[in-house]
């Protein structure tokens, strides 16, 4: 084991151990409280005023107390010390105050080694592409400041291309690993503590307002793509949370069951739509897709609604494979299902209860009374906009009968109300509707702006059939896009607005290459890496061949590293060999040379401790210096090897 140098810091060495954790610092600020920030922030402008102004450091004891001060200031915050949230504040606090105690090297390389480990904890709140790229610019520094501890007289640029020059190096070992080391389920150390909160998606109620705050979000709720044909971007429903119970003006789900096969029959005969989900982690069940999916994905289940269901909350990213139909065999819906697909509050919406009571006793299928519904939204001309006005009680009524401005929830549940008026069953479906082809990577990209509502209703010898009011009424919204249905004028989510086109295609492009981040780093599950090592040729990839394949590739890379290294060290030439050996052999006397000491100076002090061989010593320096800053001639150095060999002292 190499000792750790054990004179004082330099000054260069301060400030690259002070921009180390500088560097380590910045990225998790937005992850601790404001008061511990601002503590390890103090702690590393403190040191930096003592190295400016060339300050003794602080006392033992000052460390201590705020050392203390600060753990005391974790533990009731978190209410541990141990755990993911609480071991970073925790290391944070001891980065910045190990600035304030390090005076040797050996100080030096602690702090090194906690900005390393810092660096890795970045990933336990975010995993993308920009954070991944401030770590790497963390551990340059970090290593350059590592390098600087073994030569404090290193310039800058020579560390910096040092630190770039071994993260180069050790790139080939890292993909091998990356590749061939066994995978385990789920994130490293837990979860991104993002999937837990601050998320936004669909919710599983559906009040006033609701689907218009998700709308003016540009996240991305989730990415497909497609292995053949695209269905037309006016059936790209894709299905969520359903809403049959009606409380007040929120609507709730309704009566489900859970099972772990599908409550409807695929067609044998219709044609399947088949693509792959990338779905962003939203903390919720519910799995989208196009309806109606022929089988269920991996550790999923179906409710008798027709939605698919992950068995635990989506709380890291998940990739899974679908086929759909547009139409399948529906089985006889439950009396009590239709029976809360008729209920309605007896004293709200009076006027569009009255309606749909005429059109009732009016007669006629129930299939006519749901083309009355559809003709009389079609002919009052209302008015999609994300601006709608404020509804009291009787949402529908206002809707229907007043104001006829809203947004797809207000289309959605006014005319669900109206259905059930008429006594046609009928429930909300929330979901997302239509997306963005990125022609980038030919992925369709679903943001949270997508978030739609349409209506379901049961028609005998039918089924459920989808009715989306707000197509009949602002067909632009289905047919094309949000920004194509919202009045002019209105304001939009920032990436659903017009005359943005530079902007959308270094969009696209980021967008594919967030996908194949998300796809081939994050998502290299332990399927995955099975499906691409047999693609590699490896026919059982299991934890045995996975090992035994990654010691192998290791230890060639090590010789392939060494006898790169071997070839580049410098050459000696022959005389340098010669004198070199001369060196040695006095070594065993106590006489090895110095790195400071010329020819000359050597032969002096040699024949200060050994008169005898003092003339033999003068010649041999004599001709190699001759050799080394003369024109040298073979004569010369035939000479040089047999006074050397003669040599004896």
């Amino acid at each position: 084991m190499v000792k750790a140098p054990t004179h004082p810091l330099t000054q260069a060495q301060t400030w690259w151990l002070l921009a180390t954790g500088l560097a380590a610092y910045a990225p998790l600020v937005p992850q601790v409280p404001l008061w511990l920030a601002a503590v390890a922030g103090a702690a590393f402008v403190w040191r930096a005023a003592l190295a400016w102004w060339r300050q003794p450091l602080p006392t033992r004891w000052v460390l201590i107390f705020v050392s203390l001060a600060g753990t005391a200031g974790v533990l009731i915050e978190y209410r541990t010390l141990f755990g993911q949230r609480a071991g970073v504040a925790l290391l944070l606090i001891f980065l910045a105050l190990k600035q304030l105690e390090a005076r040797a090297p050996r100080d030096g390389l602690a702090i090194v080694l906690l900005a390393y480990f810092l660096t890795l904890t970045q990933f336990f709140e975010n995993q993308s592409i920009p954070v991944a790229l401030t770590m790497i610019g963390t551990l340059v520094i970090a290593t350059a400041a590592l390098a600087s501890l073994t030569d404090a007289q290193a310039r800058t640029t020579s560390l910096l291309r040092l630190a770039g020059l071994m993260l180069v190096q050790a790139l080939p070992f890292m993909l091998v690993l990356f590749v061939l080391f066994p995978r385990i389920s789920g994130p490293l150390w837990g979860l991104p503590s993002d999937a837990h909160s601050g998320l936004t998606g669909l919710s599983d109620n559906m009040s006033p307002g609701a689907i218009n705050n998700l709308i003016q979000s540009d996240a991305i709720a989730f990415r497909a793509k497609f292995d053949g044909p695209v269905p037309p971007r006016q059936e790209l429903y894709w299905r969520g949370p359903v809403l049959a119970r009606l409380e007040g003006r929120t609507w709730q789900p309704g009566i489900q069951s859970f099972g772990p096969g599908l409550f409807y029959q695929p067609r044998s005969e219709s044609p399947a739509y088949a693509y792959a989900v990338t779905l962003e982690p939203h903390n919720k069940p519910w799995l989208f897709a196009l309806e109606f999916p022929t089988a269920l994905p991996t550790a999923a289940v179906g409710t008798s609604d027709f939605q698919l269901r992950a068995k635990k909350p989506v709380r890291e990213r998940i990739r899974y494979e679908l086929h759909s139909q547009p139409t399948v065999l529906q089985p006889p819906e439950h009396r009590k299902v239709l029976a809360e697909a008729l209920a309605l509050p007896a004293t709200d919406n009076p006027r569009t209860l009255a309606l749909g009571a005429r059109w009732q006793a009016e007669g006629g299928s129930e299939r006519q009374r749901l083309q009355r519904a559809i003709d009389f939204m079609r002919a009052q001309r209302f008015i999609y906009t994300l601006q709608p006005p404020l509804m009291g009680l009787h949402v529908a009524d206002e809707f229907l009968f007043d104001h006829k401005r809203g947004f797809c929830e207000h289309f959605s549940a006014s005319f669900v109300v109206l259905m059930r008026a008429a006594g046609v069953p009928a429930r909300v479906v929330t979901g997302y509707q239509g997306g963005e082809r990125n022609p980038v990577d030919d992925t369709w990209v679903i943001r949270q702006s997508d978030a739609h509502a349409w209506a379901e209703v049961w028609l005998e010898q039918q089924g459920w059939l989808r009715v989306d009011p707000t197509a009949v009424s602002a067909p632009a919204r289905i047919e094309q896009n949000l920004a194509a249905a919202v009045p002019a004028g209105e304001p939009l989510p920032w990436l659903s607005g017009a005359g943005l086109d530079w902007l959308r295609a270094a969009r696209f492009r980021w967008w594919a290459i967030s996908d194949t981040w998300n796809q081939w780093v994050l998502g290299y599950n332990p399927e995955r890496q099975r499906d691409f090592l047999k693609k590699l040729g490896m026919s059982t990839p299991d934890w045995r061949s996975m090992t035994a394949t990654l010691a192998v590739l290791c230890g060639l890379m090590l010789l392939a590293l060494a006898g790169w290294m071997l070839h580049r060290r410098p050459r000696l030439d022959p005389a340098q060999r010669q004198w070199r050996k001369l060196s040695r052999r006095l070594a065993r006397r106590g006489l090895a040379r110095h790195n400071w000491e010329g020819p000359q100076e050597y032969a002096r002090r040699v024949a200060v401790a050994l008169p005898d061989s003092a003339a033999d010593m003068q010649a041999i320096a004599a001709l190699y210096a001759g050799l080394r800053y003369d024109v040298p001639s073979p004569p010369t150095l035939d000479e040089l090897r047999r006074r050397v060999a003669a040599f004896k002292p």
